[in-house]
């Protein structure tokens, strides 16, 4: 297959918080707007910000990390974008070059050029030493150009342009929103609020949108050069299985690669709504993936028709894999609340963060890689059937209790098909 070039970015700022999200949203739009198709991608192994580029680009937003999931496999997810998208712009993740692999290793590896977002509240002629010192701490680096983010009046952001053009005037201005709440992004303790929650999330988007594409004459990012990966294809170990996989508010942290490396394995997948089904759907095995259920307990709990569908399929032995919140929920109690019992612990929610980072697990098919947000703890007697590790020692604990497998750990399926496939095999 022939090298593909494209218009590509990567959106990066000098910390977390500085507004990449809307940001990279709203030039998403403006190129969708002026009759491009563009795929977003997120650095890292976040879910929410990626629900809210979906809603920017009209299409599943997949994951980019040489971390969990590896150099070979986002190759080959920019490839396969580009074999269909007019555009790629790739969300970054913390500062850009915060974390070992960072953003920065990443735009590298990718050869993306890099846009930045800087918060310009506060902040005069100081905003331009900013944006030359990050460009400058790697030469290496394609400079595609600096977003002004929550200035405070169309003369502030005059005054912060002149600046950057007068420190670094090769590197393009690529506009200024202003310090206004319907140019944010609500929060909580994950993260931002999932896109279905934020009611008016199309017009923020629109808005932010029309300030970075005056005229509607945005300009397309720099062209980069996609090599064509090599072709692996997982044998089909889940061929005429169907695998049911709960989504909605409450199971929401699924990444698209993880269904379509299902697909890939031959199996069929079907949905459902833990917190709007009464009945089960009929399957040859179940996931429940991470999300937000501890906002969700009391009609969890209520739903009894639907958990006793679930302890009914694991008494048939019917593979059950529980990622994080799925792992509380079969748990006795969350915060207190009755849960499914399938599994002999209970879980509560603490003020700080329990678990974060990247992780992997060894297992006998190879290393699965994986990845840990978590404010829960999960109490239990029953003895971990793997343990996974990061870079600073010991990681989650994985859970076997017979064709049930829970953890906190969410895993990354493509790093590992054949693991993943064992998952849903009783």
């Amino acid at each position: 297959m022939p090298t593909l070039n494209r218009p590509a970015l990567l959106v990066s700022a000098p910390a977390s918080g500085q507004g990449k999200t809307l940001v990279t949203a709203a030039l998403a739009r403006a190129w969708r707007n002026q009759g491009h198709t563009v795929q977003a991608f997120k650095c890292g192994p976040d879910f929410i910000d990626g629900m809210i580029l979906q809603t920017a680009t009209g299409r599943p937003v997949y994951n980019v990390d040489l971390g969990m999931c590896g150099l070979d496999d986002g190759k080959a997810q920019l490839y396969r974008a580009a074999e269909t998208a007019d555009v790629l712009i790739v969300e970054g993740v913390m500062g850009l070059y915060d974390g070992i692999p960072s953003t920065a290793d990443l735009a590298k590896a990718f050869n993306l050029p890099v846009a930045l977002v800087i918060d310009a509240s506060g902040m005069a002629q100081t905003f331009a030493a900013v944006a030359a010192g990050l460009y400058a701490f790697d030469s290496v680096l394609v400079r595609a150009g600096v977003i002004a983010n929550k200035v405070g009046s169309l003369g502030h952001a005059t005054m912060l342009q002149a600046a950057l053009t007068t420190v670094i005037p090769s590197t393009p201005w690529l506009g200024a929103l202003l310090k206004d709440q319907r140019l944010c992004l609500p929060e909580r303790h994950l993260g931002l609020h999932l896109a279905d929650e934020i009611t008016d999330l199309e017009v923020r988007i629109a808005a932010a949108a029309q300030l970075l594409a005056e005229n509607n004459a945005l300009p397309l990012p720099p062209i980069t050069d996609f090599a064509a990966p090599m072709a692996t294809h997982p044998p089909p170990l889940l061929r005429g299985k169907t695998i049911a996989v709960a989504r909605d508010a409450a199971f929401c942290f699924i990444y698209p690669a993880n269904i379509d490396c299902l697909i890939a394995l031959g199996a069929t997948v079907v949905y459902f709504s833990p917190l709007h089904d009464v009945a089960l759907p009929d399957a040859d095995a179940y996931w429940l993936p991470g999300g937000y259920p501890e906002l969700h307990a009391d009609i969890i709990s209520q739903n009894n028709s639907l958990r006793e569908g679930l302890g009914n399929a694991v008494q048939a032995g019917k593979p059950l894999l529980a990622e994080c919140g799925g792992m509380m929920v079969l748990g006795e109690a969350l915060n207190g609340v009755p849960m499914c019992g399938l599994l002999a612990g209970q879980s509560v929610i603490q003020a700080k963060l329990q678990g974060l980072g990247t992780q992997y697990l060894d297992t006998p098919t190879g290393t699965i890689g994986a990845h840990t947000f978590h404010y829960g703890r999960f109490d239990t007697d029953i003895p971990p059937a793997f343990i996974a590790s990061s870079r600073y020692g010991q990681g989650e604990a994985v859970y076997r209790q017979g064709v049930v497998t829970a953890s906190f750990l969410h895993f990354y399926f493509p790093s590992n098909p054949i693991f993943a496939a064992q998952l849903f095999l009783p």
